[in-house]
């Protein structure tokens, strides 16, 4: 398979690589003396091909573990602590001085995305630039928040004084695909809202928390934010097992998120916060756009890789229209570019993890075993880093492909009669994220689209699936999520209602106006956030 081995242009080099022998904690950059585990990207510089190291990340354990949980509840503090008592103009604070250091690393976060994670270079910088617009819309929903808390409420004798207050501590554990972005996703809304952080980067795309390993450390109170590397295993299971910690916030697959949640000795004080699997398909109707229909489907199975929970991993074409759209599905996707991330106009990249091709394969040499055909002419085309999409038709149950969430570059189609056929299939399917449907016809489109909303939860009306806009409802239902991750959902996801209230009489009346206007608690607050 062809591979471009010319010169790296100088712009997307990593000249030097990244020692990163330090760790964050209680406020410090602790160095790290023992075992280094190296970071390879699978992007190869080089005529015979061998995997690139980028650096050396600490192999921390349970000792380390350990600092970084009593640093986080030190902080807390029970409540008590500087973080989660401070006013919310002053978290604002933080978090903006935050966001304008991270502007500064812009280059060289990019740079590693697409070296770490084979994330082409437009993507990388989307990444980057969807990242900071999450942190100050987030920041402006929760100015929102506040306003919208600013005044008192009076029922049944009663006043009343109700605000948003943090959860405690949260084990922050976010995925290699959007090591930054959907990292941040969670820590940044579980941060502004007065919680303190554990955060493990992802094993892929963890040198690029580098460069703001200095800015976490400088803009939060010590102990707000601890930053561990090495393995969950060793790091996140003794943590989980105290019972010190008061939310999991994971993005990853739902057999860790069950193995840390059956490690907490008490799950009923566990808030969980989970963005997990997800086997989004397409539904194409014989009505439907074909030329709109194949675009979009291309987009979503394929870009980056179909590496994404929102991908298309599975395709329902109706068939009055399955010879022709697999034929030109199938032409669409050969004609894909693929090469090094910062190639101009390329969507396939190297697959950052070394076995992902292996995987894939399997995925392929089993639906071939039980009756599918690879229906484009460079399917399965391998190299030592990729693997070229194979569109597998026709697929039946019976195959791994139908089965597994493949997060990988391999589109099984299924043909389908009669509508209740992929309904079917959707309601016994473990995931129920989003479904792409494709169909002009509002008569049939209508009643579709009742049923689907309570299959998933997002429909897509001819376009593919995905997670934007930040400010819609993000999230999932049965293994593909628990709780919303939106902008405003995820504030609230993060925090709690509590209030403070009093009967409705001159001497608590007296102390209340006391209160607001001597400004001795930063709870108790009308102050209006402009």
């Amino acid at each position: 398979m062809y591979f471009n081995f010319e010169k790296i242009p100088d712009q997307y080099k990593i000249k030097n690589e990244i020692v990163q022998n330090q760790f964050l904690v209680n406020g410090k950059l602790v160095t790290w003396n023992g075992d280094l585990s190296p970071v390879y990207s699978t992007i190869s510089s080089n005529k015979k091909y061998s995997p690139t190291k980028l650096g050396e990340i600490p192999s921390l354990g349970k000792k380390e573990a350990m600092l970084a949980l009593d640093s986080a509840c030190n902080a807390f503090d029970n409540g008590k602590g500087i973080w989660p008592t401070m006013k919310v103009l002053d978290r604002i604070k933080a978090m903006e001085n935050f966001v304008a250091e991270m502007k500064t690393k812009r280059d060289i976060i990019v740079k590693l995305l697409m070296w770490e994670i084979g994330k082409n270079f437009n993507d990388s910088k989307k990444e980057f630039d969807r990242t900071v617009d999450y942190i100050y819309d987030t920041i402006e929903a929760y100015k929102q928040i506040d306003r919208d808390s600013a005044k008192f409420q009076k029922n049944s004798g009663i006043n009343a004084h109700i605000r948003r207050g943090p959860l405690g501590v949260v084990l922050c554990l976010g995925p290699y695909n959007y090591p930054l972005n959907e990292t941040f996703c969670l820590l940044i809304p579980a941060l502004i809202m007065g919680n303190t952080v554990i955060f493990k980067p992802a094993k892929h795309g963890v040198l690029l928390i580098t460069p703001l390993l200095e800015a976490f450390k400088k803009h939060f109170p010590p102990g707000v934010v601890n930053i561990l590397f090495g393995r969950g295993r060793a790091l996140a299971t003794p943590i989980m097992e105290t019972g010190k910690v008061n939310v999991l916030a994971l993005i990853g697959h739902s057999s860790s998120a069950n193995a840390l949640q059956e490690s907490h000795p008490k799950k009923n004080r566990l808030r969980l916060v989970l963005g997990l699997e997800a086997k989004n398909p397409a539904i194409i109707l014989p009505d439907a756009d074909l030329d709109l229909a194949i675009k979009e489907c291309i987009n979503g199975s394929l870009s980056y890789n179909g590496q994404r929970c929102t991908a298309l991993k599975i395709i329902y074409v109706h068939e009055k229209i399955r010879d022709n759209f697999i034929k030109k599905f199938s032409k669409e996707v050969d004609d894909l570019k693929y090469g090094n991330p910062w190639e101009p106009d390329v969507m396939l990249t190297p697959l950052p993890e070394p076995n992902k091709p292996k995987y894939i394969n399997s995925l392929v040499q089993d639906a071939l075993k039980k009756g599918a055909k690879v229906m484009n002419k460079k399917g399965g085309l391998m190299c030592e880093n990729y693997i070229y999409p194979s569109v597998l038709f026709p697929v039946t149950k019976d195959m791994e492909v139908y089965k597994d969430e493949q997060f990988g570059p391999v589109i099984p189609i299924i043909s389908f009669k009669n509508i209740n056929e992929p309904l079917n299939d959707m309601a016994e399917s473990n995931y129920g994220q989003q479904v792409s449907l494709f169909g002009k016809d509002t008569k049939t489109l209508g009643p579709l689209i009742d049923t689907l909303v309570n299959l998933v939860c997002r429909v897509n009306i001819n376009s593919s699936c995905q997670r934007g806009p930040d400010i819609y409802p993000f999230t999932g239902r049965k293994d593909s999520a628990f709780s919303t991750l939106s902008v405003r959902d995820a504030l609230r996801s993060f925090s709690i209602r509590t209030f403070v209230a009093s009967k409705d009489n001159d001497d608590n009346n007296k102390i209340i106006k006391d209160l607001l206007g001597s400004k001795k608690s930063n709870f108790v607050s009308t102050d209006y956030i402009l």
